[in-house]
């Protein structure tokens, strides 16, 4: 992770490099944020199930809160190109069902996001939208306590492309290139969940992410 950061870095560096000079408000802003990760987690389809799940078993994933980057590339005044960096965890529990049973346990994603913004001048703020694609890397998932009774001993989350829609807005506080920033992100991404009993599938699952990711925080643009 921090070789793949610090190559981003080194990137958009270069590529701002020329342009720098030329534009008074620089071309590359980063941006360091505090974020509130509100996934769904939902069941859609239950595909496979030998252990006998209760009727109506209902899921959702816990909320999470991380510090992240952004860093953002200004091809024109008005249009970026925008990629964030973090890491969330998160745990998927019963809520009916098997009420409070916990089935996946800290399972930790990498939402791998590029966005194309547009923003509009208003003065002392910035307001802009945006749109763009996701890639959600699971680069870990454990059984939940719930499921290891019942001979669970691996558990799986699939990698899945998805959508991302942007809002928010910046607002510079000086001509040095400091400001504040406030932006919403909505994802649309899903994935399957695989319970194992040794190399038996025991449970596959649908799931349905869509989480609200929520962020400000501090920015300098450069």
């Amino acid at each position: 992770m921090r070789t793949l950061l610090l190559g981003c870095f080194a990137g958009l560096a270069t590529l701002a490099a020329p342009a720098a000079a030329q534009d008074q408000d620089g071309k590359v802003q980063i941006k360091v944020m505090g974020t509130a990760v509100l996934p769904d987690g939902k069941i859609t389809d239950l595909n496979t199930d030998i252990v006998g799940l209760p009727a109506g078993t209902q899921t959702k994933a816990n909320d999470n809160y991380v510090p992240t980057i952004a860093i953002e590339y200004f091809v024109t005044d008005n249009v970026s190109l925008e990629t964030i960096c973090c890491l969330t965890q998160h745990d998927v529990d019963a809520v009916s069902g098997l009420p409070g049973a916990e089935l996946v346990s800290n399972a930790k994603l990498i939402p791998a996001t590029v966005t194309a913004k547009y923003h509009f001048d208003l003065g002392g703020v910035k307001p802009y939208v945006g749109a763009g694609a996701t890639y959600f890397l699971w680069i870990s998932d454990k059984p939940g306590a719930a499921t290891i009774p019942l001979g669970v001993t691996d558990t799986d989350l699939s990698d899945e492309f998805g959508l991302a829609l942007q809002a928010g807005f910046d607002v510079p506080l000086s001509d040095n290139g400091f400001g504040l920033t406030f932006d919403a992100k909505r994802y649309f991404v899903d994935t399957t969940a695989r319970w194992y009993a040794g190399d038996t599938l025991a449970i596959e699952t649908e799931h349905k992410l869509d989480p609200w990711v929520l962020s400000a925080g501090v920015s300098y643009r450069f």
